[in-house]
């Protein structure tokens, strides 16, 4: 059970383009770089010449708006590469490892220096057990991750470096094992996973977090577990912006009851099925305000128990000044519920919504959490 209070850094992000006049008008407590011209190729798309212009921008909005950033290293530019012409998600080359070690040292070496006192958080990689991400042999991942390790805590001792991140598909676990058994959990300091759970709803990702830890405990890792990007994509489909919102809230308390310390978004400005902004506009849409939302309701709090009950209805209590509170919902669909006479309810927050009374012994409930409380409504 979750018993350390929960921290604004636990509410992290992907923004793809990230400018002063469209930064996210809620709280963004961590800040993933990825998918936002801040890879290798992005920075030294030739041997020796840097461009650092994309990422000093976005080291002053985090300063700006005081987001801690989690630093992505990865992919290899088609001049490094061990395999130019191969496929990957991106362009040509990739996902292959770099043909020479020395590539990789100076590329670890000219980020960490340039970002030395603004970055304290370092990734190795992205998906090494997706092909498109990552071709090469989890031997070469276990000896890229050595040495972006050596290179950061030369630099910056205090650093906190997370493990390459596989996927939540059938080969994630395997790799995360593999990875771990040869050895590669002893230079990081924080395992990295991304729990997607594309067209199911939030709750299956407990399962998968699960699944997950057992791993790290087979292999003796009792160290901090992170969620470094999950959101749904296509073929996810929302019958309405509401139920949308829901899952963002529903996501992020599941995680931290799972034992997951910190979860980044994806994305801010990502578009269908799951905006949480106008993408014209820039205008928060409900899944958007869901997530500001969920942080004021957790942020500060302490997590009792949250589980369901045996008609599903999720019940989650916070501890927050010696106070209870207690979040409520359902997955599927309407229902009735009658809050314990001990939880002294008097007050019922909908997700997107004003607070008001409870009033008489049951309330209703559905996919979207509400907060109860037991002070009066103002």
């Amino acid at each position: 059970m979750p018993v350390a209070t929960i921290p604004p850094t636990y509410f992290g992000m992907h923004i793809h383009h990230p400018a002063p006049a469209t930064w996210p008008s809620v709280p963004i407590g961590a800040w993933r770089f990825w998918d936002a011209h801040a890879a290798w190729p992005d920075m030294e798309s030739k041997r020796g010449q840097w461009d650092f212009s994309y990422i000093d921008k976005y080291l002053s909005l985090a300063e700006e708006h005081h987001a801690e950033v989690l630093f992505a290293l990865g992919l290899t530019p088609r001049w490094a590469s061990a395999r130019p012409d191969e496929k990957s998600a991106y362009q040509p080359g990739w996902a292959a490892g770099p043909a020479d070690l020395q590539d990789w040292r100076a590329y670890v070496s000219t980020v960490v220096a340039h970002c030395g006192g603004r970055v304290h958080v370092y990734e190795i990689w992205n998906e090494p057990n997706y092909r498109p991400f990552w071709t090469g042999t989890t031997d070469e991942m276990v000896t890229l991750t050595m040495e972006a390790s050596k290179i950061i805590r030369s630099i910056d001792p205090h650093a906190t470096i997370v493990s390459p991140a596989a996927t939540n598909n059938a080969t994630g676990p395997k790799w995360l094992a593999e990875f771990l058994a040869k050895g590669g959990g002893q230079y990081v300091d924080v395992i990295g996973y991304h729990f997607y759970v594309n067209t199911q709803p939030p709750e299956s990702m407990l399962p998968s977090i699960q699944q997950v830890r057992q791993v790290m405990a087979e292999n003796r890792q009792s160290k901090p577990l992170w969620n470094t990007e999950t959101g749904w994509l296509p073929p996810s489909k929302f019958e309405s912006d509401e139920l949308a919102a829901a899952y963002v809230a529903r996501s992020y308390i599941l995680a931290w009851s799972g034992g997951v310390q910190r979860f980044y978004w994806y994305a801010w400005d990502q578009s269908a099925p799951l905006p949480l902004i106008d993408k014209d506009t820039h205008a928060l849409k409900p899944a958007g305000k869901a997530f500001g939302v969920i942080q004021s309701w957790l942020v500060g709090a302490r997590m009792g128990e949250c589980k369901p009950g045996t008609d599903h209805t999720w019940t989650c209590e916070l501890v927050r000044n010696r106070a209870n509170q207690y979040i409520v919902w359902n997955p599927d669909g309407p229902k009735k519920f009658s809050p314990p006479s001990q939880w002294h309810a008097r007050t019922i927050t909908p997700l997107l919504g004003e607070p008001y009374a409870v009033k008489g012994n049951t309330i209703d409930i559905g996919p979207s959490p509400v907060l109860l409380d037991s002070t009066a409504p103002n």
